[in-house]
């Protein structure tokens, strides 16, 4: 479980290349794994995703706040948030090889946490000013899957804290992405919630990697959450328009961004603890 370009899932692991020369990835656990996840390039998460997650957190938290990365991977963006935000920032993830390349790369979160049992070990309840959990929904199989991790986010949170979620539209597939590209379902038909899905992300040297991810689509959010003890659900998609004033500016005059402009493929969901 991390927080990257997009979640994959936890059933197994292993790479190789493909006919067309794509990278198939099945699991960012491992060494292995975790090398894949570092090269991940993420320039439409850093246009439509990441800047629009901190400019939520920014109005619950302040300086010195505690903030928690549920799936926290090598904890680049967790890095992004303690230097942006001020926030003590504690990661959290699943994989003990995402938390060693996290430990070694010099990130300014404060701590690093593995989850074990779907407990994060050593954080007590309501430890947390406020949570965010980035493309890690997506590695979930299950609807059990989905609730478990939001109730171990709601064990963190303080009641009144909140939690901003980053995820992928399912339907924003067979478009290519600066970063992203999600495969189309069998013609005629959508994915069913929760069903396999390949999603291929762009690495720095401008080639692709393909990874398994599960099809969850946003409006089924708000539900899940609810039954989990949060409410006042928002759901937001950002556009390359309102990324003018909040994403890096010399990121956004990089590209002409066409298919997000055509059709933004990100979801951001907020929600507060009860």
């Amino acid at each position: 479980m991390s927080d990257s370009s997009q979640g994959t899932g936890q059933d197994g692991s292993g790479q190789g290349a493909g006919r067309d020369g794509t990278e198939r990835v099945t699991d960012w656990s491992g060494s292995e794994g975790a090398r894949a996840f570092a090269a991940v390039e993420g320039a439409t998460d850093r246009l439509l995703g990441y800047p629009f997650v901190f400019r939520s957190l920014s109005r619950r938290i302040g300086p010195g706040s505690v903030l928690v990365d549920y799936g926290c991977g090598p904890g680049r963006v967790a890095d992004a948030a303690a230097r942006r935000l001020g926030a003590r920032v504690l990661g959290v993830d699943t994989s003990p090889q995402m938390l060693e390349l996290a430990r070694a790369s010099g990130t300014a979160v404060a701590e690093y946490h593995l989850v074990e049992n779907g407990r994060a070990t050593g954080l007590p309840d309501g430890c947390a000013d406020a949570v965010m959990c980035n493309h890690v929904l997506a590695s979930l199989p299950t609807r059990e899957a989905l609730l478990a991790v939001f109730a171990e986010i709601r064990r963190l949170l303080r009641p009144g804290a909140p939690l901003v979620l980053l995820t992928t539209d399912p339907a924003c597939s067979g478009i290519e992405y600066a970063s992203l590209r999600i495969a189309e379902p069998a013609p005629g038909t959508a994915y069913a919630p929760g069903a396999p899905v390949a999603v291929g992300l762009r690495r720095t040297d401008g080639t692709w990697q393909e990874v398994r991810n599960h099809a969850w689509p946003a409006d089924l959010y708000p539900a899940l959450l609810a039954s989990a003890r949060f409410r006042d659900i928002v759901q937001h998609r950002p556009t390359v328009e309102e990324a003018l004033t909040v994403a890096d500016s010399e990121l956004v005059r990089s590209r002409a961004w066409t298919a997000e402009r055509a059709r933004p493929p990100l979801v951001v969901t907020t929600a507060t603890a009860a």
